[in-house]
């Protein structure tokens, strides 16, 4: 199934969610992942509303902001968007293929996120086909947003679609092994957030970096590395 939009392993990105906090933003920003996740749901502890755009707009240009919403309408995610000078758009609710599609005809990149519980999930998926440009696997829960809980890897075995996906759901420091063992062809990258924090919306630098350090040993990742949705 590998073309030209499936990246290499050496390519795999880094996406740290949740962030919130002016200090820590730049921090974070200064390990070079590719893309930092900013939530504008008011339901979760990691709300970004209330942030100064500029700390987001500030961004080192590698690092690629990302805004998160749930159920949120085609407006209201332009509108914010606009504000952060935010180009990628994560929905993380009910959001259909035609609001995937609005927002993508509007010049965002789309990341859809799923949650996972079986082997279920690819039918739910292959509406989507079109109209979002990767998806973002996560635990299936009621909960919006990320669980901080894994699921099965192995369910990723059947995937057959031509989108690639960032693997979230409860990613840790210490599972690094464990990211490797459930690469799969279309595998992007990682989503990682919570199990990061010393509180929620603060990342722990001396846990993400070496973390990240002992990643990237094992890809070739660059900071000024094109992701496929921009070539």
């Amino acid at each position: 199934m590998r073309n030209d939009k499936l990246p290499l392993h050496a390519e795999m990105m880094i996406k740290v969610c949740g962030m919130k906090e002016p200090d820590n933003i730049r921090n974070v920003a200064a390990l070079t992942p590719m893309m930092m996740g900013f939530i504008f749901y008011p339901g979760s502890p990691r709300y970004a509303g209330g942030l100064d755009p500029d700390v987001v707009r500030s961004l080192p240009e590698h690092v690629r902001p990302v805004g998160v919403f749930v159920d949120a309408t085609v407006d209201e995610v332009l509108s914010v968007c606009d504000r952060y000078g935010i180009r990628i758009a994560q929905l993380h609710g009910d959001e259909s293929p035609e609001t995937c599609r609005r927002l993508r005809e509007a010049g965002m990149t789309v990341f859809k996120a799923v949650g996972i519980a079986d082997e279920t999930y690819m039918k739910r998926l292959e509406g989507y086909a079109g109209s979002v440009d990767m998806f973002v696997f996560d635990t299936k829960s009621e909960a919006r947003g990320g669980t901080g809980r894994k699921f099965d890897h192995s369910l990723l075995d059947g995937y057959a679609l031509d989108i690639p996906y960032l693997l979230g759901g409860g990613i840790g420091p210490d599972d690094v092994d464990a990211i490797v063992a459930a690469m799969r062809p279309g595998m992007a990258g990682i989503d990682i957030n919570s199990r990061f924090e010393v509180a929620p919306g603060v990342k722990n630098l001396r846990t993400l970096i070496k973390f990240i350090l002992s990643l990237r040993s094992l890809n070739e990742y660059e900071p000024n590395y094109t992701p496929f949705w921009e070539k």
